[in-house]
């Protein structure tokens, strides 16, 4: 039974589209910001390796400046739904030989989803970080969560992943992580 406990030296964080003209529609966008802003810097305390999506950034927009990217951010392009669909993305996670995928951003009905459902088809195991994710609307939102889990996808919060991700209390990393969520 997959019981779906990622490893840190194995697992990848993966944000999607959370770009100019798309946040500003979207559901609950200053949470989103907040929790992809946390789980962007839990990956660099846990050192995950990070890749960030841009669907169509001529007509989208670039990723959001509200968004705190890393010191050499790891920007992919896009022009497909389903970020498994793109070649770099691919290639990026077998490079590093992920398992696990955290999935954040943005839609959730759409991009994160088929991005989700493709991953499990691949044979990833993805944890989808639901205060993390959102679309235009609260219906679609859930309605995505729903699917993803249908699927076989692990529902999460920004806080349990990360928390998944460490061993034990008292290390510098836990204390690191545990400043980050407060």
């Amino acid at each position: 039974m997959n019981l779906g406990i990622p490893q840190r030296e194995h697992t990848a964080l993966l944000v999607i589209d959370v770009q100019e003209r798309l946040m500003p529609v979207i559901y609950e966008s200053e949470k989103v910001f907040a929790n992809v802003n946390k789980l962007l810097r839990g990956a660099e305390i846990l050192n995950l390796e990070t890749v960030i999506t841009e669907q169509y950034p001529k007509g989208l927009g670039n990723t959001c400046k509200e968004v705190q990217l890393p010191e050499s951010p790891n920007i992919i392009e896009k022009v497909c739904f389903s970020c498994m669909l793109s070649e770099p993305v691919n290639e990026q996670l077998k490079l590093t030989n992920v398992k696990d995928i955290i999935v954040c951003g943005v839609e959730s009905h759409i991009c994160v989803l088929k991005t989700t459902l493709d991953a499990l088809k691949a044979g990833y195991n993805v944890h989808v970080a639901a205060d993390a994710v959102s679309s235009r609307t609260a219906e679609n939102k859930q309605l995505a969560i729903e699917r993803m889990r249908q699927s076989g996808a692990f529902i999460t919060s920004t806080e349990m992943i990360l928390f998944m991700l460490l061993e034990q209390a008292g290390t510098d990393d836990f204390k690191a992580i545990s400043k980050l969520i407060k």
